[in-house]
């Protein structure tokens, strides 16, 4: 990978991967991780230095995030979403707009942001919503709803969300930013899942949760848009969630190579790393990864960049999130392969990597949504 500026230093990774076991199997929330960070002043190395960050760009951030998964996927999974903020804000401003300015000023002043906006079974995502916005008569408008997988639960000072507004002639999609202590707002149920557990990712009912006119953000039809507020959500969330699988998987490899060369044949009385075998299955894993960095670093460079990618821009950026997510599952199962029955037991790094990557397969865009997607590209729509 090339060189990029860095905020995570080794000393800070090496505490957050000792740290990560204990979260994972007591399953509670990255408290002292995110403390660190925020002290590091990750959680504003992407808000632009002219609003007082670090200004990392986003290719230099999906490398970051990429090193911090590698350490604790689910610590970078759940600060991922704060990124993604912060980067709709710096992608919108970037097009001359002011409108999220607000999130990076917020941003640099400490406050910490969450994501709320997915919905169960709604698989329309970001182009329509089963969650409601009403009017406040002032500009403003109160939401209510059940969001679900809103990781940093615990820790969040602002979430972004979104609602159907249905009072006026045609519906709108209306997007806000809420403060926790606005009221409105209750963490329910339970996380008790198979992996990223530190993430915390609870559900979150919004009962008239207040966004004043001045963080309401977009009024806008349901459906497919590229309006820079919702194609900087598209961008960033694709990406940076690529990153994160991807630096978890290239984890896994590291392990496994260290794990073979330790491991011993009786039969061949010679370490694993020496059968041809194993070697060939880790070499072919680390291919398949090989290829996912350029694709990441491209269409990253690209976002910042503005470059015009036309009517593949949404195809393209939910494909790369697919392809990270797809590589980084078939990675990891090919490093437990070659690392054998040791690799099942719940006390090894590779058996938490594991349960980890298969959250990929569950974030928006789904495989089934990427095919429909290119289709739709290629051949036009079903009629």
């Amino acid at each position: 990978m090339a060189d990029h500026r860095q905020v995570l230093t080794e000393d800070l990774l090496e505490r957050i991967r000792e740290r990560a076991p204990r979260y994972d199997a007591e399953n509670t929330f990255f408290d002292e991780d995110l403390a660190e960070l925020k002290e590091a002043g990750y959680l504003t190395a992407f808000v632009p230095a002219e609003f007082g960050g670090a200004g990392l760009t986003l290719e230099e951030m999906t490398r970051e995030q990429m090193r911090l998964a590698a350490a604790a996927p689910a610590t970078a999974l759940a600060v991922n979403m704060h990124h993604v903020w912060v980067g709709v804000a710096r992608t919108v401003h970037a097009r001359g707009d002011g409108s999220t300015d607000f999130i990076l000023e917020e941003a640099a002043a400490g406050e910490v942001f969450a994501f709320g906006v997915s919905e169960a079974g709604n698989d329309l995502v970001l182009f329509g919503s089963e969650s409601e916005a009403r009017p406040d008569g002032q500009g403003g408008y109160t939401f209510h709803g059940l969001k679900i997988f809103t990781s940093l639960a615990p820790a969040w000072t602002r979430m972004g969300t979104f609602g159907a507004d249905t009072t006026g002639e045609e519906p709108r999609n209306v997007w806000g930013f809420i403060t926790r202590d606005g009221g409105g707002v209750e963490t329910v149920g339970t996380w008790d899942v198979m992996g990223m557990r530190a993430s915390q990712s609870f559900s979150t009912r919004l009962d008239g949760a207040p966004a004043p006119a001045d963080r309401i953000v977009r009024r806008i039809a349901p459906g497919p848009t590229m309006d820079p507020f919702i194609f900087g959500i598209f961008a960033n969330f694709e990406i940076l969630l690529a990153s994160v699988y991807t630096g978890l998987a290239g984890r896994a490899i590291e392990v496994a190579v260290e794990t073979v060369q330790k491991r011993r044949s009786l039969k061949n009385d010679a370490p694993y790393s020496q059968d041809p075998d194993i070697r060939w299955r880790l070499a072919d894993a680390a291919i398949q990864l090989d290829g996912v960095y350029p694709q990441i670093a491209e269409i990253a460079r690209d976002v910042d960049n503005q470059v015009d990618r036309g009517p593949l821009w949404m195809p393209q950026l939910s494909a790369v999130k697919s392809r990270a997510t797809e590589v980084a599952l078939d990675v990891v199962t090919k490093c437990v392969r070659a690392c054998g029955g040791s690799a099942y037991s719940n006390g090894k790094e590779l058996s938490r990597l594991y349960r980890d990557v298969l959250a990929g397969l569950f974030h928006p865009s789904d495989d089934e949504s990427v095919h429909g997607a290119w289709a739709n590209a290629l051949l036009g729509p079903i009629r």
